[in-house]
């Protein structure tokens, strides 16, 4: 795919939806951080739907670390692999409290330190609640960018890299929002809505189908 169809393709994403943002409920950057390591292998409704009881009790590491994983465990007992989450989410909280003031670091190397979280996670905190170029390439973003030709690549971080790469700067903050929503509701993976696709015209699949 040339720069030309890259840059319109986020042009259209853009007016379509100026202000994107992720469908995680958070109102802090911590709150945030525990989504979405709740989120792996979830869908964000289940994680909101938890969240929106656990927050009110515990929202901050301190809370959380006094709430203990055994309760923590009856509020996200719904979402996948809720054991393992609960243990490193108290993982982390202990970690935040004693190595890092409370406060969720602002670099990649201090977060994927942390219980749970990989690079993925910490890209997304370091996009989404701090503002910084960064592309956390879930499935979506991965199948998309191999689908219609916009960044091809063997793995995740290929296509991460190549993404960084290819995408005008300007919309580098945004991107990683405008292509999961894309992702999920538009380019899906088995049955993708191409009569209702934006970017139709640009897209580079060689099976996408004839509207």
């Amino acid at each position: 795919m040339n720069a030309d169809k890259r840059r319109k393709i986020f042009e259209r994403l853009q007016k379509a939806n100026p202000h994107p943002k992720t469908e995680l409920e958070y109102t802090t950057p911590f709150e945030l951080l525990i989504a979405v390591m709740l989120s792996a292998q979830a869908t964000d409704i289940s994680v909101n739907a938890a969240t929106r009881h656990l927050y009110p009790v515990a929202n901050t590491p301190e809370a959380l670390l006094d709430l203990g994983e055994e309760k923590l465990t009856e509020y996200i007992q719904r979402i996948g692999l809720y054991k393992t989450k609960a243990r490193h989410v108290i993982q982390t909280c202990r970690m935040l409290v004693e190595l890092h003031n409370s406060q969720v670091p602002q670099t990649r190397e201090a977060l994927e330190a942390l219980p749970g979280v990989g690079r993925k996670t910490a890209n997304v905190i370091l996009n989404t609640a701090f503002g910084q170029a960064a592309m956390a390439v879930d499935t979506h973003i991965f199948r998309i960018s191999n689908r219609i030709g916009l960044a091809p690549g063997k793995n995740v971080l290929e296509v991460e890299h190549k993404l960084m790469k290819v995408i005008p700067k300007e919309f580098i903050l945004d991107a990683h929002h405008w292509l999961i929503l894309h992702g999920r509701y538009i380019c899906r993976a088995r049955t993708p809505k191409c009569a209702e696709c934006l970017i139709y015209d640009l897209c580079e699949y060689p099976q996408k189908s004839t509207v």
